[in-house]
């Protein structure tokens, strides 16, 4: 990392934790540099990549002083569901906002997607037209499932740098991590069974259970720390759950992960009631600090953890390439895979084993982070500076959403449709829960800094709020 970009972290670290309080004057440019033993030129920098952020502002003749409407709103309380099996009908409400986003006129808030321009396409494409060029015709009908094998070389390698001990024959190649999910799914339960999810939960969750005829049971959790175990533990010996699905890192809509003991804990819990985790990991990728996140996979040794991932969102939107380590079960997910759509995309996989033999993908997240990091700081100044008294927020560390709670008395499916006419779109809490739960929560999606509309939409969404 630039010496700059170490700096304005820096900073912006003591701005998060209080250390630098709103309305503070920073040290001057030239006072800075000798203090660091740093270029005037690297302190400028930092301090415009703060102000970019929307942690700092410049005023003239006067210095840079941390921005006055920063305000550390607290957290959403965790949630309080009834542990109770409940049927679900939610695929209207998500087709529609799904429908809703897809106009280019709308501001992206709600769209389950980053930006796909900060992907690098045209890497990507050129290792396409590289891949296929020369290409043997007999690969088109010979990388069925599990697929491509060197792509899922490289996927293992990969993993195993993130501290999963997992090879190739582990891992089948799927159509998008939403296909790898839905396959463990069917892999380990049958009509009318209970399976755990968070509270709120991914939304593709709720459909996937639907379609299946599956019960949800939602679990309380923490937007910081994730699922509660011990109302998990409750929930295990309540209901005998067939499954458990959960994001252990980054979760959608809350942005939390669970600490490395914690996940831990869990894998030992559902071990001991040998319930599976489907464990939803496509965001671990996009951490915003030194290290990913270990996964609940990492602990893994009864082979109960179906581990699900995929390049959509932190690399190749659209290739729909997917995957899941799916221990005891992988044989399993292979006859799905044949029995349901044969393979994955050859083109796609080619592609990607191309672009990750590269080694350019470490780069390509490298800068995505930083930019997701800095989009987020700079819409929770926005939301500080717009939405009313009482709208709690989170603050995550990875992944591109948060996730608000509006003061008593605001319905946020109201409010998608007066910002709908404001052609904005944004997700209300009722999408993520098995009943119409978190009326006065929304998601909001932060991984469109390259769009300019989003930062006056957010000062838009607090005008409606206070209607």
């Amino acid at each position: 990392m630039t010496l700059y970009k170490r700096y304005a972290d820096e900073l912006a670290g003591l701005i998060a934790d209080g250390a630098l309080q709103p309305g503070e004057r920073l040290p001057s440019v030239r006072e800075a540099s000798r203090r660091r033993a740093l270029s005037e030129m690297t302190i400028l920098r930092a301090y415009h990549r703060l102000e970019a952020r929307g942690l700092i502002v410049a005023r003239p003749r006067s210095g840079y002083y941390v921005a006055e409407t920063l305000r550390k709103r607290p957290a959403p309380a965790p949630s309080t569901p009834p542990a109770l099996p409940t049927a679900i009908d939610k695929s209207e409400l998500i087709v529609d906002l799904l429908a809703s986003i897809r106009r280019p006129s709308i501001v992206p808030l709600g769209s389950a997607f980053p930006s796909p321009r900060l992907m690098p396409m045209r890497a990507l494409h050129a290792s396409l037209n590289r891949s296929m060029r020369g290409l043997d015709p007999m690969q088109a009908v010979a990388d069925l499932s599990p697929g491509n094998p060197e792509l899922r070389r490289l996927i293992a390698l990969r993993h195993r740098g993130d501290g999963i001990a997992l090879e190739a024959d582990d891992l089948v190649i799927t159509d998008g991590a939403m296909e790898a999910l839905n396959l463990s799914l069917q892999a380990v339960t049958a009509p009318g069974d209970a399976v755990i999810i968070e509270s709120p939960t991914f939304y593709g969750s709720l459909q996937a259970l639907e379609r299946l005829r599956l019960r949800a049971v939602e679990v309380p959790t923490d937007p910081q720390t994730g699922i509660d175990l011990d109302a998990l533990a409750v929930a295990l010996e309540r209901h005998r759950p067939a499954a458990c699905w959960l994001m252990s890192s980054f979760q959608n809509p809350l942005g939390a992960t669970m600490p490395e003991a914690r996940k831990q804990a869990l894998v030992a819990l559902l071990a001991a009631h040998e319930v599976p985790l489907i464990e939803d990991d496509v965001y671990g990728e996009l951490h915003y600090g030194p290290a990913r996140p270990r996964p609940a996979k990492a602990h893994d040794r009864a082979g109960l953890v179906l581990h699900c991932a995929s390049f959509s969102k932190c690399l190749a939107p659209g290739y729909r390439i997917g995957w899941v380590a799916a221990g005891r079960y992988t044989a399993k997910l292979q006859r799905l895979k044949l029995g349901s759509s044969l393979s994955a995309a050859m083109p796609s996989q080619l592609a990607l084993a191309d672009y990750l033999a590269t080694g350019a993908y470490e780069r390509h997240l490298r800068r995505l982070r930083e930019r997701l990091a800095a989009s987020r700081d700079a819409m929770l100044a926005a939301i500080d500076a717009h939405f009313p008294d009482g709208t709690r927020v989170t603050r995550p560390d990875g992944g591109y959403f948060l996730w608000v709670e509006l003061p008593p008395g605001i319905d946020t499916r109201t409010l998608q449709q007066a910002a709908l006419a404001q052609d904005i779109s944004l997700a209300p809490g009722a999408l993520f829960s098995a009943r119409d739960d978190f009326a006065a929560c929304l998601r909001l999606n932060y991984g469109h800094p390259d769009d300019d509309r989003v930062l006056p939409a957010i000062a838009t969404l607090g005008r409606l709020c206070r209607r």
